[in-house]
């Protein structure tokens, strides 16, 4: 109890900062999951580099804007009914935040591993378009559970536990090699 009594603490003294940091250490673990467990790399070939990067987009890009973006969704999406509040907060979320948010997140990937403009762009049409798809089979229902039933104070910490095996996913996907295409 005394860790949710203290991360409690934190979210009212600084929200975003908590929420950021606490994104970034789960972002992290994710990567590690799929050097570890997915890809099976072993701790002599885990690259910590590959690990730094997700912390940091994590803690920097993702964390802020989930905190933000829940928030606003509970502040501006309101109907008496809690069952139609939840369902325009899912159709916002899996309509505009999603598939955006996943195309940033390949976008900062290539950018943070130096790739060019259009090695950038050839991973976002390799990779965005099975991602989106996969997206679909899992977040959905998720964010039902979210905007139903958590607190928003909350929800992105829930997310972000969830989202340990996606963030798995999105950290192998990223690091695939490119295809190849012989034209």
């Amino acid at each position: 109890m005394g860790f949710l009594k203290w991360y409690d603490g934190m979210l009212v003294a600084r929200p975003y900062l908590t929420q950021a940091i606490s994104t970034g250490i789960l972002f992290g673990s994710g990567d590690v999951i799929a050097q570890q467990a997915v890809e099976r790399r072993g701790l002599p070939s885990h690259d910590a580099i590959r690990t730094l990067r997700l912390t940091l987009y994590g803690t920097a890009v993702a964390g802020p804007a989930c905190a933000y973006w829940y928030r606003f969704l509970a502040r501006f999406i309101k109907f008496e009914n809690k069952a139609a509040a939840m369902t325009a907060r899912v159709a916002m979320d899996q309509g505009l935040f999603a598939p955006s948010f996943i195309g940033v997140f390949f976008t900062a990937m290539s950018t943070m591993e130096g790739k060019s403009l259009a090695e950038t762009w050839q991973k976002l049409k390799e990779t965005y378009p099975s991602a989106l798809v996969n997206n679909y089979k899992l977040w959905p229902a998720v964010q039902c559970i979210n905007f139903y039933l958590i607190p928003v104070n909350y929800q992105l910490l829930f997310v972000n536990t969830v989202a340990l095996g996606w963030n798995s996913y999105l950290s192998y996907a990223s690091a695939q090699p490119r295809k190849v295409h012989v034209e």
